[in-house]
């Protein structure tokens, strides 16, 4: 639980990867032949081998927000930084990269279901346009503050979305013995801004196939929307988001890898969100991709929450998946 809390609490709005790959890569580096960082900050993982290219991604980067204006009285006003929902920003801490705290409210003549991102301010402790002018300053990025906890088998924190899929391709990495493929583990950024870090980085490796390693919402909380997804069920295949339908190929290899490794899965068609896959498959002449989830309650909040024995089926699938010729 320490590398996951460690994982998830790091800085990394997108475009701001430094700091969570950093951490990904001082634990990363003894199980691999190469690693390299692109210029668009993506940290790339060479696990030299003989076989077909296999690339696994998953991205580093978080939701958050941008300073774009300070009034005379200190507030700040922002825009998002990926997908951000004003109902879980009312009231919420946020840290900037400097460890400025703030707290996001909303203008008091208007209601509070009214409140959009455009009617809400950072509060972050100064009382004049200087004082506040020391502590940030036009374009300064901030991410959210959550709680990690244990909750019985389930954990919640922010960055569940992607960092739990970076903590379980790591352990996965760990654990391989021996590895068929010529294996790439990624670790991609601005994927909260449409993908950009995967697309780059596909263009540079020329996958034979590629891996996205993502959460999903799920729809077992009381009064949900209809998704065929539950905590504590598996990992999923995910068959279609709004990104990219899944390769026929890329389907067969996991549905075989999941069976021979004899972990639970869920199949899952959504009409919404998007992933890595989306930008990969569609580099060079196209790449056979798919994507496996890892089922998340609370997407885009500070309090993310996911259930341990989805993510350790993650990892053993992960594993399988290393290990097994493309």
């Amino acid at each position: 639980m320490e590398l996951l809390e460690k994982i998830i609490s790091a800085f990394g709005p997108s475009g701001r990867e430094d700091e969570v790959r950093e951490v990904i890569k001082n634990e990363i580096e003894p199980y691999v032949d190469e690693i390299t960082v692109d210029n668009m900050g993506n940290l790339i993982c060479h696990k030299k081998g003989n076989g077909k290219k296999l690339m696994m991604a998953a991205h580093m980067d978080e939701i958050g927000i941008m300073v774009t204006h300070i009034d005379k009285n200190g507030f700040v006003r922002f825009a998002p930084v990926g997908g951000v929902y004003p109902y879980n920003c009312i009231h919420r801490a946020v840290r900037f990269e400097n460890g400025t705290m703030g707290v996001i409210s909303g203008e008091g003549k208007t209601p509070m279901r009214d409140w959009n991102l455009d009617k809400m301010y950072v509060d972050i402790g100064a009382e004049s346009y200087e004082e506040a002018a020391k502590l940030v300053t036009i374009g300064d990025m901030a991410a959210f503050c959550g709680e990690f906890a244990v909750m019985g088998k389930k954990v919640t924190g922010k960055t569940m979305d992607d960092r739990i899929a970076c903590y379980a391709l790591i352990e996965a990495v760990k654990k391989v013995k021996d590895c068929p493929n010529d294996f790439y583990a990624v670790f991609t950024t601005q994927e909260e801004l449409g993908l950009r870090g995967a697309r780059v980085a596909a263009q540079v490796i020329e996958p034979d196939m590629a891996i996205a390693v993502d959460v999903s919402s799920v729809g077992d909380t009381p009064e949900s929307s209809i998704i065929d997804l539950t905590l504590g069920k598996g990992p999923s295949i995910k068959i279609r988001d709004a990104s990219y339908i899944i390769s026929p190929l890329a389907r067969d290899f996991m549905t075989k890898c999941a069976n021979e490794a004899g972990i639970p899965y869920q199949l899952e068609a959504a009409s919404f969100g998007g992933t890595d896959t989306g930008a990969v498959m569609l580099t060079g002449t196209g790449v056979p991709a798919a994507t496996t989830s890892i089922p998340c309650r609370y997407i885009h909040s500070p309090q993310e929450t996911v259930h341990m024995d989805d993510v350790e089926n993650e990892i053993k699938f992960i594993k399988k998946m290393i290990e097994t010729e493309v």
